[in-house]
């Protein structure tokens, strides 16, 4: 069994790491000039036909991963102060993820959103205002999703559709009714739930969320991990998170739709 290394709980060492990142430039998605980088290990398509719903802490089933193999996912952006943190972090260990984008921030920015794509991560969807789902009516549910998704596409490709080029959704607060289950399901859409998360919502410090994720995760062995990347806190802790990923044998699985083909980075 690989011998777990933690990493340092203090914020002296957390800055240091966070203050390497600050100022470089986003690596292209299929580069990775570190070889001793974390790196993407590979690349999972993920068909609604087959997994219409996935994330156990919402589901019966989620992903096909191995153990140790993870999946990280961001909800609620994009913040540019934050976000950008996260991108750098991301960039600097060679590793894509997947930003579950609110319509009203996507529209808000733009480039932010291009850049995601950009830097070769997945965009999913996560309504236009992130209300709670259950308690509207399913007319302006419905209408939050298809909002939300033509915001995202507007801003990454500048074309207004509520057919999304890439068909994930998850529900803010993973609150979601039947109906609306069946709605994604039959416009092919995947439904994301999360097998853990950081508790990132919570106030909590940035030694504190990295300390409970990273006990959660060793604990799961694996999943689909859930970060909000406008948190500052997370934004903060992500690249010793990102070494405590690398020293202890986790590999990142980056997720795609299905008969999307794109190429893995993996240093290692």
């Amino acid at each position: 069994m690989t011998k777990m290394v933690w990493p340092e709980w203090t914020s002296m060492a957390l800055g240091a790491l966070l203050a390497g990142l600050i100022g470089a430039s986003p690596l292209q998605a299929a580069e990775c000039p570190r070889k001793d980088a974390l790196g993407t290990s590979r690349v999972l398509s993920v068909d609604a036909k087959t997994t219409p719903r996935v994330g156990l802490k919402s589901f019966p089933q989620t992903l096909p991963l191995a153990d140790r193999e993870v999946v990280l996912t961001f909800d609620d952006g994009p913040n540019p102060p934050t976000t950008s943190r996260v991108l750098a972090a991301l960039a600097q260990e060679c590793v894509r993820a997947t930003f579950f984008l609110i319509g009203l921030h996507a529209s808000q920015h733009p480039d932010m959103v291009k850049r995601i794509a950009r830097e070769g991560h997945t965009i999913g969807h996560h309504t236009f205002s992130h209300p709670f789902m259950a308690r509207i009516p399913l007319d302006k549910a419905k209408s939050e999703i298809d909002r939300g998704m033509a915001a995202d596409e507007m801003a990454l490709k500048g074309a207004s559709t509520t057919t999304p080029s890439t068909p994930f959704f998850r529900f803010p607060y993973f609150e979601s009714t039947p109906a609306l289950l069946d709605l994604l399901q039959s416009r092919g859409i995947v439904v994301f739930g999360a097998d853990l998360w950081a508790s990132d919502w919570t106030e909590i410090t940035p030694e504190q969320e990295l300390k409970l994720v990273t006990e959660r995760l060793a604990a799961a062995g694996k999943g689909i991990i859930l970060f909000h990347d406008p948190k500052a806190r997370t934004a903060a802790i992500m690249p010793a998170f990102l070494q405590y990923l690398r020293e202890n044998g986790y590999r990142v699985v980056h997720i795609v739709p299905a008969g999307t083909a794109q190429k893995t980075t993996d240093a290692r």
